[in-house]
């Protein structure tokens, strides 16, 4: 298993010898500490928490009790469940997290809880909000382009691979499980359940495969959900969508695990393989190569590292954390703006600077008080971009930024807001799906699960 991995903290400890004498005190187990998370109501249900101290958010389908919470300056997720699966999930978002997976971010396990009765309530799992993030049922509410299926499914194989070349078995890969932020013109998708899943030291086919086809099943019940809420494009096939993921997901594992076989003259391909890699948004750390038992072929396998090759760049240059596809824009804009001064002598660093100061920033700061929670900087920066592109072909020359952000705000960011209907109809469907029972989730192995035999294969 990654080292990293191994090193993340725990939060499971043995009880203490005492621990029936202080039965109603509260624990907090975090691994940074945020005072004002004493002053939360503990002591009731989360069902039954004041609107007050609620941020009012799209939910996603849950088992469980899912609540968005103000604490301080930041929005916690909270989820009520058993103590030994909120800390098994604490400990697992932590691992992936030292292993810079895209997660949620776990910030605590609250045990301990007790009515003012006495009456034992169950504990909850903390984690922080992730910004801009929507859940699908949520995007679609918006009316998107008859595409968005297809983007999310694109967005999900990537994740489903990058969690599988660490050795995670996710259990449970669904659209609900799954958070996405808008990347450019696609999507990045989050784990934001980790309940069922497991890290190993690495996966087999047979546990791969068994999570691409409970994937695909449940993808496919999900979108076929939607269309009978009226909610999915009259042109998309759920079943299509669903063996999308498949077809993805097993084009991208092959592009990062397949050994090629390469003549010795042909070594100018193993840079084209390279290539391929950092298209895909992926870094090569190393290769590995060897000779074929004949003698006449060499055996190239790349050791693949994060993706993140733009996004670093970016944030070496400017500070900006954004994700693969913004950066890549970004930075395709930065290098027009270097050509267009004339400074491609000049450092890159400095060059950036200066496009921050009189490029990025004077754009982003138009964004309208009442959307700043509603669109990242990067992604309205790369959405004026695009609409700039459109106005100029339109118009036969080319736009001032200004107009161009003026005209956005007008007829595009307004598709970004959910109405208060919407909003109440997507919550109060995730309240629905609410089940809460524990024996359908406590102490899950999938070791004891017989309908995962199929894992050995």
């Amino acid at each position: 298993m990654d080292p990293r991995a191994v090193k993340a903290t725990s939060v499971v400890s043995m009880d203490e010898p005492n621990e029936a004498h202080v039965a109603h005190a509260l624990r907090i187990t975090a691994a940074s500490s945020n005072p004002k998370m004493f002053t939360l109501p503990w002591e009731k249900p989360l069902s039954q928490w004041p609107k007050d101290c609620l941020a009012n958010l799209p939910r996603g389908i849950s088992r469980h009790v899912v609540r968005f919470v103000h604490v301080g300056d930041d929005v916690y997720a909270m989820k009520e469940i058993t103590r030994a699966v909120a800390e098994r999930e604490y400990e697992l978002l932590r691992r992936l997290q030292k292993l810079e997976l895209p997660t949620v971010t776990p910030i605590a396990v609250v045990t301990g809880r007790h009515t003012p009765e006495g009456q034992e309530l169950e504990a909850i799992l903390v984690t922080r909000h992730l910004k801009f993030s929507l859940p699908y049922r949520a995007l679609f509410a918006r009316n998107l382009r008859a595409d968005t299926a297809e983007r999310l499914i694109d967005a999900l194989a990537v994740l489903m691979v990058r969690l599988h070349l660490v050795g995670f078995y996710w259990g449970d890969v669904s659209l609900s499980n799954a958070l996405f932020l808008r990347d450019a013109d696609s999507f990045a998708a989050f784990l934001v359940d980790a309940e069922t899943g497991d890290l190993h030291p690495s996966l087999t086919d047979g546990q791969r495969e068994y999570d691409i086809d409970l994937a695909r099943t449940n993808i496919i019940g999900e979108l076929m959900d939607l269309n009978s809420g009226n909610l999915l494009p009259a042109d998309v096939d759920e079943v299509a969508v669903g063996d999308r993921l498949v077809e993805r997901y097993r084009s991208l594992w092959g592009a990062l695990t397949d050994v090629d076989s390469f003549n010795p003259n042909e070594m100018w391909k193993i840079e084209q393989r390279v290539n391929k890699l950092n298209d895909l948004g992926f870094d090569v750390d190393e290769l590995e190569m060897k000779t074929a038992t004949d003698g006449n072929r060499v055996l190239v396998r790349p050791r693949v590292v994060d993706a993140g090759y733009a996004s670093r760049k970016l944030l070496r240059l400017t500070g900006l954390d954004v994700q693969e596809n913004q950066a890549r824009r970004l930075l395709n804009d930065l290098d027009a703006y270097r050509a267009s001064t004339w400074r491609q002598g000049e450092d890159l660093e400095i060059v950036a600077t200066d496009w921050m100061r009189e490029v990025f920033e004077p754009t982003v700061r138009m964004i309208p008080a009442e959307y700043r929670s509603q669109i990242e900087p990067a992604q309205f920066f790369h959405e004026i971009l695009t609409d700039r592109w459109y106005l100029a072909e339109k118009a036969g020359h080319d736009i001032p930024m200004g107009d161009a952000v003026e005209s956005y705000i007008e007829h595009v960011l307004p598709k970004y807001k959910l109405d208060e209907a919407a909003m109440k109809d997507i919550n109060e469907e995730a309240e629905s799906g609410v089940i809460d029972d524990e024996a359908s989730y406590g102490d899950y192995n999938p070791e004891d699960d017989p309908d995962a035999a199929v894992w050995a294969s």
